[in-house]
């Protein structure tokens, strides 16, 4: 049997198993591992499985991970963020469908500080959804926006799908931060937009709400959340400045953390443990991922399927934008069941050498990745956001209305895709301007 044949053998067999909800780590390891060592020996294979985790693992470049887990845990645990959706909800009080808008901002700033699309899904479905519904939104509305909105913090630095994409494409870290920016306020404003329009079309669908706007409660509520949005641009500046590298800049953002929430009094000891917990949680996992990701990465070289793939898909099309479509329809179906870090690194040992043989920049495929990412989320029938929602609104809202609400938010999303494929210099102009 060819290297080859053994190759697409253990592609298959690796979705066979996450079929089977095996982790997707445990199944990346056992799949290279018995791909090599039918191709190779055993002893290939336990050499490489005693020697890449800690090759991995003490890339220097990974520190940034935990260090911007915690900067965004000890953020949301001792709450920066808290005071975000009330803040907005008073400035975009007479805006229609303004509950809705102020559920987008709140939903990016919390994002950007947890890190997770889940996590930032199941906190504000608490958070802003009983507020809509109270105010008589459509629950499709309600509930689709919070969906959607949740995954706007993979494109808004500091993320952690950026940090791993840039190790493993050998990108810069700093370019793919200052590269998500504007996509990911534009995605921001275009979802917005689009609730502005409707609302202001079909009332019914976000009546409007009677606020006061009281002078004193708005400065509280800026001061209550100043904080953290100011410390994630300051992280930026740095980066784009180059004042610091990005790894540095997780140490820096932890520590600036550290302090702002100790000089508000918000530094106690049951926050600092729970920071402590996830930071180390969400870590592991991710390191585990990863480890499988490498081993995965070695074990498809060996096979040549990269290679048969880059030539198959060439010879459909060696056009970057048609290779780009044909990936897009890839990463929007595995995204509808495969979490977005797992996804990211499944698919990049097998579709990274296709790239670089089309001459797409990686730095633009990077951003459009990630964009990709997020609908998948969303994308019905197995969207992992909508499920979360559901769960954490304990049926109160159907499910057949959370995903008629998130329609209108994919549609604006493969706008964005469309317009981020388009014109490359929406994601590439910042990176241009970078300190070198």
């Amino acid at each position: 049997m060819s290297n080859l044949m053994i190759g697409w053998i253990g592609v298959a067999s690796l979705f066979g198993l996450l079929a089977f909800r095996m982790s997707i780590g445990v199944a990346l390891m056992l799949v290279s591992f018995v791909g090599i060592t039918v191709m190779l020996n055993s002893t290939a294979a336990f050499g490489i499985v005693s020697a890449m985790p800690f090759n991995l693992i003490g890339d220097w470049s990974l520190t940034a991970i935990p260090m911007f887990l915690f900067m965004g845990f000890l953020a949301a645990n001792t709450g920066l963020t808290a005071g975000a959706f009330d803040l907005l909800r008073l400035v975009l009080a007479r805006v229609p469908g303004g509950l809705a808008s102020a559920s987008v901002g709140a939903c990016g700033l919390f994002a950007a500080a947890s890190g997770s699309s889940i996590a930032t899904t199941a906190a504000m479905s608490r958070i802003a959804v009983p507020e809509m519904l109270r105010a008589k939104y459509h629950p499709s509305l309600a509930t689709g926006v919070v969906a959607a909105s949740g995954t706007l913090g993979s494109l808004i630095p500091p993320s952690i799908l950026m940090v791993l994409y840039g190790i493993f494409t050998e990108q810069s870290i700093g370019q793919l931060f200052v590269a998500g920016v504007i996509p990911g306020a534009l995605s921001a404003l275009i979802y917005m937009g689009m609730i502005t329009v409707r609302a202001g079309l079909n009332p019914s669908l976000a009546p409007p709400v009677e606020t006061r706007v009281d002078r004193a409660e708005l400065l509280r509520l800026i001061w209550s959340v100043w904080p953290f949005p100011v410390l994630v641009l300051g992280v930026l500046g740095g980066i784009f400045g180059g004042v610091f590298t990005p790894t540095e800049a997780g140490a820096i953002g932890a520590s600036l953390a550290l302090l702002v929430a100790l000089l508000r009094g918000a530094l106690t000891v049951g926050a600092m443990k729970a920071a402590i917990r996830q930071t180390t949680l969400a870590t592991s996992s991710i390191f585990f991922l990863s480890i499988g990701a490498v081993m995965f990465t070695r074990f498809m070289g060996l096979s040549g399927v990269p290679r048969a793939l880059t030539d198959a898909m060439l010879a459909v099309s060696d056009n970057q934008i048609v290779i780009i479509l044909m990936i897009a329809a890839l990463f929007v179906i595995l995204g509808m069941v495969i979490d977005s870090i797992g996804l990211i690194l499944l698919t990049l040992p097998i579709l990274l050498p296709v790239l670089e043989a089309a001459d797409v920049n990686l730095i633009w495929f990077g951003i459009i990745c990630i964009k990709l990412l997020e609908i998948g989320l969303v994308t019905p029938p197995v969207g992992l956001n909508l499920y979360v929602l559901h769960s954490a609104l304990s049926g109160e809202v159907k499910l057949r209305d959370i995903i008629s609400g998130t329609t209108w938010f994919i549609a604006m999303d493969l706008l964005t895709l469309l317009i981020l494929i388009a014109f490359p210099a929406i994601s590439l102009f910042l990176p241009s301007l970078m300190a070198q």
